[in-house]
């Protein structure tokens, strides 16, 4: 088996709808997205993501970060956050990213791909000096 094979499954452009949701299950927010996976292998970079955000009133919000292959993990530290991701198997990523921006702050996210590799369903959970704050669902279709 190919080393990172998840990952690298994950590769193209993904179209979705986040929805942000409190502890209470009540949606807080709701935003389209425009990722791109992609693995340049350039020096130490072995994954890139670029992200663009986009809500209903207008805003838009443009990122990306890069991820270094660091053995059975690949590590992110970003202006927003620090953290690492990993195959947790059967197809399963894992990601555990501390926030910088807020502080105290993180979020274990678990991305899972439909069979067919083209949808993806992304939950994120939001933890605050170990109390969980927020939910995060994606959903994703691969558009390229």
């Amino acid at each position: 088996m190919q080393r990172f094979a998840c990952h690298l499954a994950h590769e193209g452009i993904w179209e979705g709808t986040y929805r942000h949701f409190n502890a209470k299950g009540v949606c807080e927010d709701q935003l389209t997205s425009r990722v791109v996976c992609a693995f340049p292998r350039e020096s130490d970079v072995f994954y890139r993501q670029s992200i663009i955000l986009s809500w209903a009133d207008g805003r838009v919000h443009q990122a990306s970060f890069d991820g270094h292959d660091r053995g059975d993990h690949l590590f992110y530290d970003t202006p927003t956050f620090t953290g690492r991701s990993w195959e947790a198997g059967d197809g399963v990523l894992m990601l555990n990213l501390l926030r910088k921006d807020e502080p105290g702050a993180y979020f274990v996210e678990v991305i899972i791909m439909a069979p067919s590799g083209k949808s993806r369903a992304r939950t994120w959970h939001w933890f605050r000096h170990d109390g969980l704050y927020r939910r995060t669902l994606c959903d994703e279709v691969r558009v390229g």
